[in-house]
């Protein structure tokens, strides 16, 4: 096709950068094994885990670190479910990823922190192998790996919490937070993007119009954190500050906790302007 002039020039495919990844419309699964065009009958690692009944459009097959994925698009009709749950703040932190205004804390898993040590010492290994060896080749496998573990433990915590919000809950608040200008600061840079603020307010989004439940997202300058959850009233707060303190009404209450409860009565207050047009 290139010498004929009907494409452009042919992307040289390197062995060392991966398959990646390649989308195929027809294809054939089954309870076990899936047919690829051209490859044949692959064997599935999960039974029973890809739809066999449905109108299939598409299949992406990817790979990562050596291990292979499918995923199958589907077209299907999705009923959308009343959610009457209660109405919770939700705010999100370092130490303790989130905390919602009904006491609920869920930890941070710390992904690439607890696995930094080792990541460093495979990464140390990588660059004293000569480049073009196989030692360097396995030794880029192993880092590699260690990356997608990172990266599943991550997306793993992150999926699990906000379908549990998202299923249980009619109101969700979050905070708008500026998460490129938060990253500016090299001292929490790399906790930040360990914790992944933007892809937890992503999956929110979606996942609320699937179950039911409406997300209401709090001005970026409403002060959530310097705010009594009492009185409302409103005073500095320092960033090792982990307790509120009210100097009015004595109100002595967790930062994040705090912080929830002032989220939650965002949702009331905007209840009341929609009900009240």
């Amino acid at each position: 096709r290139f010498f004929k002039g009907v494409s452009g020039h042919p992307t040289f495919k390197s062995k060392k950068n991966g398959a990646g990844s390649f989308t195929i419309s027809y294809i054939k699964v089954l309870s076990d094994r899936i047919q690829i065009p051209k490859i044949g009958y692959v064997r599935l690692k999960e039974n029973n885990y890809l739809p066999i009944d449905q109108h299939i459009l598409s299949a992406t097959v990817s790979e990562h670190a050596g291990r292979w994925f499918v995923s199958v698009s589907v077209k299907e009709e999705q009923e959308v479910t009343i959610n009457s749950g209660s109405i919770v703040g939700v705010d999100l932190g370092i130490s303790k990823l989130v905390t919602c205004s009904d006491g609920v804390v869920f930890s941070n898993p710390k992904a690439l922190r607890c696995n930094e040590r080792k990541l460093r010492k495979l990464q140390r290994s990588l660059s004293r192998k000569k480049k073009g060896s196989n030692n360097r080749n396995k030794a880029r496998e192993k880092v590699a790996k260690i990356h997608v573990r990172i990266a599943n433990i991550r997306k793993d915590s992150v999926h699990k919490i906000t379908t549990m919000l998202t299923k249980t809950k009619s109101v969700i608040v979050i905070e708008d937070l500026n998460n490129s200008g938060m990253m500016k600061n090299h001292k929490l840079a790399k906790s930040l993007a360990d914790a992944s603020f933007g892809e937890f307010r992503r999956q929110l989004e979606y996942k609320s119009k699937w179950y039911g439940s409406r997300i209401v997202v709090a001005k970026r300058w409403f002060p959530s954190t310097k705010k009594c959850s009492v009185c409302s009233n409103v005073k500095e707060m320092e960033l090792s500050d982990r307790v509120y303190t009210c100097v009015v009404c004595g109100n002595v209450m967790d930062r994040d906790l705090n912080a929830s409860k002032n989220l939650e009565s965002v949702a009331v207050s905007s209840t009341e302007t929609l009900n009240a047009c």
